[in-house]
């Protein structure tokens, strides 16, 4: 009897890597295997790898949800993933499996292909299987227990009074600080905490708050946040793919984001995207770039940089103006233009663009079109 195996793939390095395809070839041959992406950030890395037929990308889940999924119809599960340390892979683990709500046969692999890679042994009773996969990817295996003592020392969180202090692993001075999509500071320190009032960021330990991130995040439960740090995709050797579309239409749909948080891949079938923030221009031209989808961009030159090369179509343009005035000409467009209203459809996108374009020549700001952000 054939094992039915359940693959977790998270995050964008195990696939550009090469190894989440190469683990799945593996496990072929012990079972049936079928994989679903956990997390959202490797989406775009199995777009440009062409592994949409192998890899289940068609609903946006938390890995902890893919893994509950998944559950259901599998004898055991493997949870791909390269943190781009030792720590960020453990403590990613850790902090998933705390979140389950079922019992799991699960194995993780970590940072495959490095000298510190390894099998954590989470609740699997194959240990046969275990014994060759550790053989054949030449991975040592590495007890649950070993990787709660390593984590438990370095997260978590206190409260007192309303007040939370969370610690965060893996840190290092100078990386972009995200809390739920958002950036919100910059490290200072490879130790961290973030330090929240009564559900509103107050203060950090090894950081610097950006105070117009927090105005984005609103109220938030420091205790269940998702907090990231550093690059969102680290590789510099990425060839995206381009997914052509019909465009012989008599109306053209037009969208406007002004949330970074949100998840972009929904706007596909956009023919054009108004976009307001320097990060949030920065991932919708370089996602929608995959979906031959040009934007216009309304940017100040705040950028943190959320991932090491991004890609932006030959119609798109980007519109940087004076420091704290994209926000505000944001709103002008959202109203005058937009009507208020998340998306609008227009005979011809020439003539949107002009408009825009007129709209900020007529605030009398200084402005300039950028041709790349990074």
């Amino acid at each position: 009897m054939q094992l039915k195996i359940g693959v977790i793939v998270h995050g964008p390095g195990i696939i550009d890597s090469g190894w989440a395809k190469k683990i799945i070839d593996l496990l072929r041959n012990y079972g049936d295997v079928s994989a679903r992406l956990g997390g959202t950030m490797g989406r775009t890395a199995i777009i440009d790898a062409k592994l949409e037929d192998i890899i289940n990308i068609d609903k946006k889940l938390l890995p902890s949800q893919s893994i509950e999924l998944l559950a259901k119809t599998n004898d055991i599960l493997f949870l791909l993933n390269q943190g781009k340390s030792t720590i960020t892979g453990h403590t990613f683990g850790y902090k998933v499996l705390s979140k389950l709500d079922c019992n799991v046969n699960l194995i993780q692999v970590e940072r495959p292909g490095c000298s510190d890679g390894c099998l954590i042994d989470y609740t699997t009773n194959d240990y046969k299987l275990l014994d060759e996969l550790s053989g054949q990817l030449g991975l040592p295996v590495v007890d649950k227990n070993e990787v709660s003592g390593l984590v438990s020392n370095l997260t978590g969180y206190t409260t007192n009074d309303g007040m939370v202090v969370r610690r965060v692993a893996g840190v290092s001075s100078g990386e972009n600080i995200m809390l739920n999509g958002i950036i919100i500071g910059r490290a200072t320190s490879d130790e961290l905490e973030i330090i929240a009032k009564n559900d509103e960021i107050v203060d950090m330990n090894g950081g610097v708050i950006k105070q117009h991130g927090l105005e984005k995040l609103g109220s938030v439960d420091l205790k269940k946040a998702i907090i990231k740090t550093g690059l969102l995709r680290r590789s510099d050797n990425i060839t995206p793919r381009i997914i052509n579309k019909k465009n012989s239409k008599d109306k053209y749909k037009v969208i406007y984001l002004n949330h970074a948080a949100d998840d972009i891949y929904q706007y596909n079938d956009a023919d054009l995207l108004v976009s307001i923030g320097d990060d949030t221009t920065l991932l919708s031209s370089d996602i929608l770039y995959r979906f031959n989808i040009p934007i216009i961009g309304i940017t100040d030159g705040d950028l943190d940089r959320v991932v090491l090369e991004g890609f932006k179509h030959k119609d798109s343009i980007i519109i940087q103006l004076e420091s704290g005035y994209d926000d505000i000409i944001g709103q002008q467009i959202h109203r005058d233009i937009f009507d208020n209203k998340e998306y609008i459809y227009v005979d011809n996108l020439n003539d949107f663009r002009d408009k825009i374009i007129e709209l900020v020549e007529n605030s009398k700001l200084e402005y300039k079109f950028v041709d790349k952000q990074l």
